[in-house]
């Protein structure tokens, strides 16, 4: 990795007005020059394009409709031209200025080929308070049999693991990112590291985390990538994570 390598950051969206501004604007605050920011949108008929167009620092834009969110996310993939490559959902927001040049300096500093980070919920009503932390920290890839995974939206992954694991498979509707995330860690010698840190900002309400029904398809999913994957897992094992994931609730601003 260069002394200033560039950094892809693709944003998909669908009729996200509300929250793409914040989402475009917490990339243009960032204090790391070398950003490539790319927008793939769905054929939105909100004002998306107009907001979009506010933001001179987008390199790329592509409105068109899609087969879904990882067909979208593979667009931005063909795209990106960046030593290091990450997605930011368009209700979500990074949590500093400094997020770009703190990864760098950490990927650069132990040879990462992955660097992975916290993500913090807010409700939109009072998106100052962080009501729940997810932590990347619990995941390693012998615990992908049990559904743990880093938070995907602050995980960076190196342009070379981009490369090999390809594209995601749009036939997953919820769980794409988690089977993406099985083929570039599992059976692999990644160097990767934890930064304890909150880096991005989500707003809850998304598709992963809307309900009963959503959390039952993303763990069929989840089951289907790992045994696809030749994992051995079970719904038991799956399902185990969530007494846990409580912990998540207990201190979220810390």
């Amino acid at each position: 990795m260069g002394s200033e390598p560039l950094i892809s950051v693709i944003t998909v969206c669908f009729n996200s007005a509300p929250t793409l501004a914040r989402a475009l604007q917490s990339v243009a605050d960032q204090d790391w020059v070398k950003v490539e920011h790319i927008v793939i949108d769905g054929a939105s008929v909100d004002e998306t394009r107009e907001i979009v167009e506010g933001f001179p620092h987008v390199a790329q834009f592509v409105s068109e409709p899609d087969k879904g969110i990882y067909d979208a996310m593979n667009k931005g993939l063909d795209r990106a031209n960046g030593d290091i490559v990450c997605f930011l959902n368009a209700d979500d927001h990074y949590a500093s200025h400094a997020v770009f040049s703190h990864v760098i300096a950490q990927m650069r500093e132990h040879k990462l080929d992955a660097l992975m980070g916290d993500v913090g919920f807010f409700h939109e009503v009072n998106p100052s308070r962080l009501v729940r932390r997810y932590s990347s920290g619990r995941f390693t890839p012998d615990r992908l049999a049990w559904g743990w995974m880093p938070a995907h939206p602050a995980l960076f992954l190196s342009r070379a693991v981009v490369e090999r694991v390809g594209r995601f498979k749009i036939d997953y509707h919820i769980a794409g990112d988690f089977e993406f995330i099985v083929r570039a860690f599992y059976g692999q010698s990644l160097r990767y590291l934890h930064l304890p840190e909150v880096l991005v900002r989500m707003q809850s309400g998304g598709v992963s985390t809307s309900g009963a029904k959503a959390t039952m398809q993303m763990n069929r999913e989840m089951l289907r990538a790992c045994r696809s994957n030749r994992i051995y897992s079970n719904w038991v094992r799956l399902l185990s994570r969530y007494p846990l994931k409580v912990l998540e609730f207990l201190w979220p601003s810390q």
